[in-house]
């Protein structure tokens, strides 16, 4: 699987250190600037899908490097530039329309699995099957998107009321099971029902999708060639987690889109090999570390830290054992946001939308170029968004008790250095 070194000029291991892979990694994803007017579609073409969550996740994601603002973004859902998707693993996504048709039939299997707790409840396929007709010809008669509950009046004694036992597994009705396969199938289309992506307020239309062309082996490499080329290299562990493939469909995988295993000087936090495009080893051979400050504040879910689960290996070393962050550091994923400067976290985040104003802790203290940013995303945050919700159930109160240790943190490093 792995090409000879007159094939690719792969670079030398002791050459990959931590610092060259996390400025590696952030000029993979586009952080570095490298984005800056760009659409939306080419952004998650570049720097991959933008989890969602009910969360504005997807708002930074673009705005951070593309400077795209939410009006934009919101505008681009309703012409379908971009939607929000099942795909790998089951899970949802949003991305551009040039994935539609085979990231959705990545999720087909997820949407299926959902059955077999039903069946277990005794309904069986046909039952459901006659549940997604019904969908389609209520959305088809509908003047408009339809919400759950819209649907589930409309099409009465038609959804079963699954009870206690059902509430227990998770499908208190026949509804979202029925939903799930026909957005899988590309049938129909989640849609925000009042166009933001932050509120998780869902409504459902007609979307009759085509096909893709691709069968399933083809898809799966068409999204580690994409998985690659967003992160810059993984490890076959890490892969496994975003696709959900298993052992032998990612080395299927691995194998039809010629990725190149390469050695590192660091064990990172999934192992010390690194699995690249061919294009990629050659381009990382010559990548030249950016000198000067890059400053940006990400969500905790942003690509550069969700696609590989790597929190810990962004953190310096000296940085990971800070009692705001332990045991979390050592963990996949951040208590707060990141601020980050090439691709190390310098700081975390939190707003306060009471205050209008972000909550942050830097490691080593501000210089100007984080101040700067900060205020910009502060005033970017208030202009657009109102608050900055990690998920669906993130609220102020809620995040109360992260605001108050950032800021005790904050005035104790300002108190230890001054």
């Amino acid at each position: 699987m792995t090409p000879t070194a007159q094939s690719v000029p792969i670079p030398a291991a002791r050459s990959l250190t931590a610092e060259r892979l996390r400025a590696w990694a952030w000029h993979r994803q586009g952080l570095d600037g490298s984005l800056a007017g760009c659409t939306a579609e080419q952004v998650f073409a570049r720097a991959g899908w933008a989890r969602s969550i009910g969360g504005a996740n997807p708002y930074l994601t673009l705005f951070a490097r593309a400077g795209i603002r939410r009006e934009q973004v919101d505008a681009d859902i309703q012409t379908h530039r971009i939607l929000e998707l099942p795909t790998a693993r089951g899970c949802t996504y949003v991305l551009g329309r040039q994935d539609f048709d085979w990231a959705l039939k990545l999720g087909r299997d997820a949407a299926e699995t959902t059955f077999k707790v039903l069946g277990r409840l005794g309904v069986d396929r046909g039952e459901i099957a006659l549940l997604e007709e019904q969908v389609v010809r209520a959305l088809a008669e509908a003047s408009g998107p339809m919400d759950p509950r819209q649907l589930k009046e409309q099409l009465g004694d038609s959804v079963r009321n699954l009870g206690e036992d059902g509430k227990k597994k998770g499908a208190s009705t026949t509804l979202p099971t029925a939903l799930g396969i026909l957005q899988a199938h590309g049938r129909i289309r989640r849609v925000p029902a009042n166009g933001r992506l932050d509120q998780q307020r869902y409504a459902y239309e007609l979307w009759n999708l085509g096909p893709s062309p691709l069968d399933d082996d083809a898809a799966r490499a068409e999204l580690v060639r994409s998985y690659l080329g967003w992160t810059g290299g993984a490890t076959f562990k890490q892969s496994q987690w975003f696709t959900g493939f298993s052992v032998a469909q990612g080395k299927a995988a691995l194998a039809a889109v010629d990725a190149v295993e390469i050695h590192t000087a660091v064990a990172t936090a999934g192992g010390g090999t690194l699995w690249m495009l061919p294009d990629d080893v050659g381009r990382l051979a010559a990548f030249e570390e950016p000198a000067g400050e890059q400053i940006q504040l990400l969500a905790g879910s942003d690509s550069l830290m969700l696609l590989r689960r790597n929190a810990a290996d962004l953190l310096a070393e000296d940085d990971r054992d800070r009692d705001v962050l332990a045991p979390q550091a050592l963990q996949a994923d951040l208590p707060d946001h990141p601020i980050l400067d090439r691709g190390r976290i310098i700081g975390l985040w939190q707003y306060d939308p009471g205050q209008e104003r972000i909550v942050s802790w830097l490691f080593d203290g501000a210089t100007q170029a984080v101040t700067r940013r900060i205020d910009e995303i502060q005033a970017w945050i208030r202009d657009d968004l109102g608050d900055f919700r990690a998920f669906s159930l993130d609220s102020p109160a809620g995040r109360q008790p992260r605001i108050d240790r950032l800021a005790a943190a904050a005035v104790a490093e300002s108190a230890a250095t001054g």
